[in-house]
Parts: structure tokens; sequence; C-alpha cells
């Protein structure tokens, strides 16, 4: 699987985040909260850094930024299983990569899991 994360791979359309939100399940992997809902067709992933925490857009950015290379480099962590999930940023300071990453690797791994 190349890691790659195009347009088609980024989840959009409010029925399907709404949905995602309603049915799903959540559980937290310290600074992100992970909403996961089992998928048909293909893996669709939403990060999201909340305009309440972080006043500056380029903040927010750069959160979404490193949530989304993070994503990248570890999607091969799912093993070809297809699911809508959307990273919150929940932490009030910003982390370094290193903790993202981590936190997107365990989240990965227990998706998997399930």
């Amino acid at each position: 699987m190349p890691n790659t994360f195009p347009k088609h791979s980024r989840l959009c359309g409010q029925e399907r985040i709404a949905n995602l939100y309603k049915e799903g399940k959540r559980f937290t992997a310290w600074p992100l909260r992970v909403t996961y809902l089992p998928a048909e067709d293909e893996t669709q992933v939403l990060v999201w850094a909340p305009k309440s925490l972080f006043k500056r857009a380029v903040k927010r950015n750069h959160l979404r930024r490193l949530m989304r290379e993070a994503y990248r480099l570890n999607q091969n962590l799912l093993e070809g299983k297809h699911y809508l999930i959307a990273f919150n940023y929940i932490d009030k300071e910003e982390q370094p990569y290193a903790t993202i990453e981590r936190a997107i690797c365990k989240a990965l791994k227990k998706i998997a899991e399930k």
C-alpha cells in the first residue's frame, strides 16, 4: 500500500460525519480522541483541531498537518480493513510530532484489533 493520502481518503459530507459521530465508537489515545465506524467501501479519515483550544489558524493547520502525516505513514496498520475514522485533537498544549505519531499508531492498532 503506498503512503499517500489522496482526496478520496478524506472524510467529507455532513451526513457521513454526523453518522460517524452518532453511531461510531470512541476512545482516547492522548492527545487524541478517536471515533471510528466500520465502512463498506474504503477507509476515510477526518482530522480536527478545535478553534476553541487554538485561536490561531496557523496552530490548527499545523496540528492537522501533523496528524495527516502521522496517519499517512502508518495507515498500513489497518491491514486492509475499511473504516470511517475521526481524529480529534483534545490537548490544550501543542504536542510534538513524535507524541502525535505514537497516539495515531496506538489508535490504528486498537481499531485493527476489533
